[in-house]
């Protein structure tokens, strides 16, 4: 493991962005960024217009590693080149952002409350691709609907199997069992993940760490205990479906807790935009996020 990044990871100031949108949530992100699908005709072309504009968020003057600490890459962007380098080097060599991969193929059907993630069986082998191409870390998302004993024990179990294999291949698992904003038991099920989260601590090895992205608690600094445990590396924050406004103003109440956002962090950006116009939007959205971050 890169000691630079861990060290950057460990004490850097800055957020996390999630630019993992995979096959399900790209159309809508590209929606949302004025492409409409009318504009692509199969997979591979909606994937170049995603590359592009993700390339354009990372190659702008205002994305760098002064206020943006890591970025969440999906593994077709992993696998492409911003202006000559790979994705991850870019990030890395460049901007000096801590580069991550998405890890997960999507989630299984609801059961007891869940949805656990689906198989990953060509895990080892992406882990090797993405330690070669110079990736400091991994992430991987489950989702929980209710407050459901029996389900959440399964999910943060799964969670913690596969983070442990990561572990193993040289990479920084961010575990991800995100509580749905919209549960109508979203505060009780906190209180189960919590303590299914404290008890897959205790089972981590000594030395060993993990880190956590959770959805931001209805209770603020609730997950102040997993922040201090030794165990946990950094707590980052989903923002789950809140806009950036929202979810800013919730993560400021969450002391030692940062940003990783998706949709709050590209909310505003416009394939129509000049490069000036697109520019002071980014900026502007990176800075209320590293505010968010700082407290």
């Amino acid at each position: 493991m890169n000691q630079q990044m861990f060290e950057r990871v460990r004490n850097g100031e800055g957020f996390i962005a999630a630019l993992d949108q995979s096959g399900g949530s790209t159309p809508k992100a590209l929606r949302l960024y004025g492409v409409a699908e009318s504009e692509y005709s199969n997979d591979a072309e909606m994937f170049d217009v995603m590359h592009a504009m993700r390339s354009r968020m990372i190659t702008s003057p205002v994305f760098g590693g002064d206020r943006v600490l890591g970025a969440i890459l999906f593994e077709g962007t992993m696998d492409r080149d911003i202006e000559g380098r790979g994705s991850a080097d870019y990030l890395w060599a460049v901007k000096k952002v801590v580069p991550f991969l998405k890890v997960d193929k999507g989630l299984a059907d609801e059961a007891d409350g869940v949805q656990l993630m689906k198989p990953m069986p060509g895990l080892d082998a992406l882990c090797a691709r993405a330690v070669d191409k110079g990736v400091f870390g991994t992430k991987m998302r489950s989702v929980i609907k209710l407050a459901d004993a029996t389900g959440i024990e399964a999910i943060v179990a799964q969670q913690f199997e596969v983070g442990k294999a990561i572990l193993g291949s040289g990479l920084m698992p961010i575990i991800e069992p995100e509580v749905d904003i919209n549960s109508p038991q979203k505060e009780a099920a906190e209180g189960l993940l919590r303590a299914a989260i404290e008890s897959q601590l205790a089972g981590l090895a000594a030395g060993q760490q993990v880190m956590l992205k959770l959805t931001i608690p209805s209770i603020d600094n609730y997950y102040r205990p997993l922040i201090e445990h030794p165990g946990v590396l950094r707590v980052v924050a989903l923002s789950g479906g809140y806009t950036r406004v929202d979810a800013n103003s919730k993560l400021a109440r969450n002391n030692g807790m940062i940003a990783s956002f998706s949709r709050a962090l590209t909310e505003g950006l416009s394939a129509q935009q000049t490069d000036d116009e697109f520019n002071a939007v980014l900026d502007a959205s990176i800075e209320g996020i590293f505010q968010a971050s700082r407290t």
